[in-house]
């Protein structure tokens, strides 16, 4: 009879291990019903009014993908000097450390549309200037690519917030990590790469996620920089069709279901770095 007892509580453990609990349920099931609400509600004003919400669709469908384009480039970038900052910001060398603190402070101190219009407008002057003064005619001629300077904006901005990111996630280990490390023969970069940031990657995930998402919506911002994103090209709509509803009503279900797509995503990478962490 024990035994038999123990073989159904072993049983039951093994169902409820393995089955989803109810929490997991709901979250899983709130996520869905939203994007789904998204979904239908963007299919239902294509059936019951396709005009103008095809003629919107169709319009703005290219600066989805400028938007996405934009988004993905900027944080790539932004991860890479986002990650080197942060290691400066953690550095023993106080020029390096003085110099990206200097950096992230100035940077996180300007809001991001202000840097956009600093990259598109005032560095092609500097460059048109330069070149007038060396009498170098490629430099008299740039043209400032505005999709290169939306990304070179973006990226720069965010890496300062990635910075502080990487450097959170290093200083919250134990020191006893990198000492540890350095008694098995490591040299401080050795222990850097193999075994503090693996840790700290974990423990920023989260934040690093929230950070992508926050720079897929601050991308509508590169509309003011003549780059034909989502909004820019919503906004043309809207200018010669004179319908701001119905305009701005799709583009915010666009950019709605972009997030929560990203959100998903973020969640996923999450816990797979929980899931190599075991």
């Amino acid at each position: 009879m024990l035994s038999k007892k123990k073989n159904e509580n072993d049983t039951n453990q093994w169902i409820d291990k393995d089955l989803p609990q109810v929490g997991e349920l709901s979250k899983i099931d709130a996520w869905w019903g939203l994007v789904l609400i998204v979904l239908i509600s963007i299919i239902l004003l294509l059936v019951l009014k396709p005009d103008p919400f095809s003629r919107i669709l169709d319009y703005v469908s290219d600066g989805i993908i400028v938007t996405l384009e934009v988004t993905v480039f900027s944080f790539i970038f932004t991860m890479v000097l986002g990650l080197f900052c942060g290691l400066g910001r953690v550095s023993t060398n106080k020029i390096i450390y003085g110099l990206v603190s200097i950096y992230v402070e100035i940077i996180r101190g300007i809001p991001l549309l202000v840097q956009l219009l600093v990259w598109y407008f005032a560095f092609p002057a500097v460059v048109i200037n330069i070149g007038k003064s060396m009498h170098y005619e490629p430099f008299e001629n740039y043209l400032a690519n505005p999709v290169a300077m939306a990304i070179i904006g973006i990226s720069i901005c965010y890496a300062a917030y990635m910075a502080e990111i990487v450097r959170a996630g290093i200083e919250s280990l134990p020191a006893g990590q990198m000492e540890a490390a350095r008694s098995l023969g490591m040299s401080k970069s050795q222990a850097m790469q193999h075994i503090i940031l693996p840790q700290a990657y974990r423990t920023i995930m989260p934040a690093v996620g929230n950070e992508f998402i926050s720079l897929l919506k601050d991308s509508s911002l590169v509309s003011v920089v003549a780059v034909a994103d989502l909004t820019r090209r919503g906004r043309e709509f809207m200018s010669t069709t004179f319908m701001p509803i119905e305009t701005w009503l799709m583009v915010a279900l666009l950019y709605l279901l972009m997030t929560l797509i990203s959100a998903r995503l973020v969640k996923i990478l999450e816990n797979k770095s929980k899931m190599g962490g075991r």
